[in-house]
C-alpha cells in the first residue's frame, strides 16, 4: 500500500513514515503543496495524507487542484486545525477523512487501511443534474450560464436533492438532512422551501425538474442541458429569504 505523506515538519514526517513502514506501507514524503500536486498527479498512490498548513500551496488548494485534475485518490487531512468549518471546507473540497494533531498513530493506521479498502471511485467536485450545476467548494449554483443566488437553507436543500437526483425523497428525509435536530416546527416548512427553489431553479428557465410525487415526497430530475435557453431578462432569480 503506497502512501503520499505531505508534511513540512521534517521530524513529524519521518516519525510517521517510520511507523507506517513498520505497518507495511510504502511511504513517499513531499514537504510542500506544489510538490504534492505534482507527485499525486504523476504517480499512483493508494492514499494521500495531507497537512493543511503547507508552504507554497496550502492543503485546501492542493486538494482542490487534485480533484479538478480528476485525481480521485483518497485523501486524509492530517492537521492541527480542528475547527468545524475547517473540516467542512475539507470535505466540501473532496477530502475523505480528517484527523487532528496530536493524534493516535493506531487510529491513523486504521483510517488509512479503511480508505485503501474503500478505494477511489470517481467523485466529481461539481455536482450536476442536467443543466443545473452546484459547486460545493464555492457554494456556486448555475443553470445554463445563469448564476442562481440561494439562501443558506435553500442551498442546503438543493445540495441534498442533487445528491439524491432521480430518487424520491420524503419530507421526513429532507427534515433529517437539511434541518437540525433543534427544529421543532411542522413539515410544512419543506413545502415552503421546495416552492422557493422552484421559483429559482425551474420557473425562470421554463422547466419542471423539481417534482412532487404525490404521497411520497419530491424528486429532482435532470433536464436536457442542450434543450432550451436562459431567462429572457438574462438576470438571475431573486436571492431574497
Amino acid at each position: 500500500m503506497r502512501v503520499l505523506l505531505v508534511e513540512d515538519e521534517e521530524a513529524l514526517a519521518q516519525t510517521v513514515k517510520e511507523g507506517l513502514t513498520g505497518e507495511g506501507f510504502v511511504v513517499d514524503i513531499v514537504p510542500d503543496g506544489v510538490s504534492a500536486v505534482w507527485a499525486a498527479s504523476e504517480f499512483s498512490y493508494d492514499v494521500v495524507v495531507l497537512d493543511i498548513m503547507l508552504p507554497r500551496l496550502n492543503g485546501y488548494d492542493v486538494l482542490k487542484q487534485l480533484r479538478q485534475r480528476k485525481v480521485w485518490t483518497p485523501v486524509l487531512m492530517l492537521t492541527a486545525k480542528d475547527g468545524e468549518y475547517d473540516q467542512t471546507d475539507a470535505f466540501d473540497l473532496g477530502a475523505d477523512d480528517y484527523l487532528t494533531k496530536p493524534f493516535s498513530f493506531m487510529i491513523l493506521v486504521a483510517r488509512l487501511r479503511a480508505l485503501v479498502r474503500r478505494g477511489a471511485p470517481e467523485r466529481p467536485v461539481v455536482i450536476t443534474a442536467g443543466s443545473l450545476t452546484l459547486d460545493p467548494a464555492r457554494r456556486h449554483v448555475e443553470r445554463r450560464g445563469v448564476v442562481i443566488p440561494l439562501t443558506a437553507k435553500e442551498y442546503g436543500l438543493l445540495l441534498f436533492l442533487m445528491r439524491k437526483s432521480g430518487d424520491v425523497v420524503s419530507k421526513a428525509e429532507i427534515l433529517d438532512n437539511v434541518w437540525d435536530a433543534a427544529y421543532s416546527g411542522g413539515d410544512n416548512v419543506v413545502e415552503v422551501y421546495i416552492s422557493y427553489l422552484r421559483r429559482k431553479i425551474d420557473e425562470p428557465f421554463g422547466l419542471q425538474t423539481l417534482r412532487t410525487v404525490r404521497g411520497l415526497g419530491y424528486r429532482l430530475d435532470a433536464d436536457d442541458p442542450a434543450d432550451g435557453g436562459v431567462p429572457p431578462s438574462g438576470r438571475p432569480p431573486s436571492a431574497r429569504r
